[in-house]
């Protein structure tokens, strides 16, 4: 197990957009570029996952794509391999993850733990946009736009 945070340098990158509409109550649907659509929901009968379960949800999935082509590649495809995910939060406002525990469970012919190590370590270390992003100071613009609610 490894625990290193890592400054990444800033660099000019692609943008990436995703159109969020209130549904009412506490719950939104995320709409992406490709069109494909994420229901957040924090309203307490929970009919999809909430902000901070999606954010586990996009670290493990990056990061999981990144070790499943790193051992194919390595010639050491996985059978089956998942991720558990379990963040940590402040108890206070604004309740930030303080620390993420991330449990990657493979099997396959020819893997080794050391092998799956090595691969968890260069998806978090090189290659997972979401890790990077989480270990990074990322600029926040807030910017309003506004209709009248009363016409």
């Amino acid at each position: 197990m490894f625990v290193r945070r890592t400054r990444y340098p800033r660099a000019m990158s692609s943008k990436k957009t995703l159109n969020v509409t209130w549904l009412g109550e506490q719950r939104y649907l995320g709409v992406s570029e490709s069109g494909h659509q994420l229901l957040i929901d924090n309203s307490p009968v929970k009919v999809g996952v909430s902000p901070m379960e999606a954010l586990l949800g996009a670290l493990a999935t990056c990061t999981a794509y990144d070790v499943v082509e790193i051992m194919k590649k390595r010639r050491t495809p996985l059978a089956s391999y998942r991720i558990e995910v379990e963040g940590e939060r402040a108890d206070t406002d604004p309740k930030r993850y303080t620390r993420i525990t991330v449990r990657h469970i493979a099997a396959g012919e020819g893997v080794s733990a050391e092998a799956l190590n090595k691969a968890a370590h260069l998806s978090h270390e090189k290659y997972c946009s979401v890790a990077a992003s989480l270990n990074s100071e990322i600029v926040v613009e807030t910017r309003l736009e506004g209709e009248s609610a009363a016409s």
